[in-house]
């Protein structure tokens, strides 16, 4: 477990309302620069409602809601990064800031080459940090270098994966949300991923916040972790006082 105890990343009291509904119910976390932190919780618990609003992806749903008359979307609280309040900052200007979402069911373009998915993720990379960073991508995940051009819908869900984190990887983050990447994979791909996520984080000092319902194969890589129900966040603690919470062991171990 990293020793560094510097923040990179707080949410206070944070609470976000779906018209009347409340989704997050005063949450607060910190995350460490160069630690793994866990966001973990059944499906509906407000994990990836959490997520769009660390990256910011919240105003621009709220905007789309407004703009077709549907719900409406409210939030209250602070986030600060690296010691600036970025709660009403645009996604697009947090991902100038370092920090990138690889967002729930993987979301890449279909039509689209593996390779050419990979080169959209650059967009704000120099030609030097694109050309390193897809040369690293590809070692992490050398299952994609035999995929390059072919179309991103066509790969698998373990090959998607790997393209969202990788396209994630190529917009240079300092702090990567990962949000439920082992969602509907296979056991041996979730162990992989895992792994994977693992060697980013120790090679790269990236930080990393991801989400999961499935805890079970990300517990031994996280430094810190939330367990959240219902909006709200009920447990936390280190990779090892969670595996060691009867609570934890019962909820996500059947044990």
């Amino acid at each position: 477990m990293s020793l560094n105890n510097n923040l990179m990343l707080e949410a206070k009291d944070l609470l976000v309302f779906y018209e009347n509904a409340l989704a997050i119910n005063n949450v607060s976390i910190k995350c460490r620069k160069g630690e793994i932190t866990g966001i973990f919780g059944a499906n509906s618990a407000g994990k990836s409602t959490l997520m769009s609003t660390l990256s910011g992806l919240i105003l621009d749903l709220k905007i789309k809601e407004e703009r077709k008359g549907g719900e409406r979307i409210t939030w209250f609280g602070d986030i600060k990064y690296e010691g600036h309040n970025i709660i009403n900052i645009k996604p697009s200007e947090r991902a100038r800031m370092g920090i990138v979402l690889c967002p729930e069911r993987r979301q890449v373009f279909p039509e689209s080459s593996t390779l050419e998915n990979l080169k959209i993720g650059a967009y704000l990379a120099t030609r030097e940090q694109a050309k390193k960073t897809l040369e690293y991508v590809l070692n992490l995940f050398p299952e994609l270098k035999k995929l390059l051009h072919r179309e991103a819908g066509f790969l698998s869900g373990g090959e998607q994966q790997m393209l969202a984190i990788g396209r994630a990887l190529m917009a240079q983050p300092k702090m990567l949300l990962l949000d439920e990447p082992l969602l509907g994979l296979a056991p041996a791909v979730e162990a992989r991923l895992a792994q994977a996520v693992k060697e980013i984080n120790e090679q790269t000092g990236i930080t990393v916040v991801l989400s999961e319902q499935y805890a079970r194969p990300v517990f031994p890589i996280i430094d810190y972790g939330y367990v959240l129900e219902n909006g709200s966040i009920v447990l936390e603690g280190s990779a090892g006082e969670l595996m060691n919470n009867p609570d934890v062991l019962a909820a996500y171990f059947g044990m």
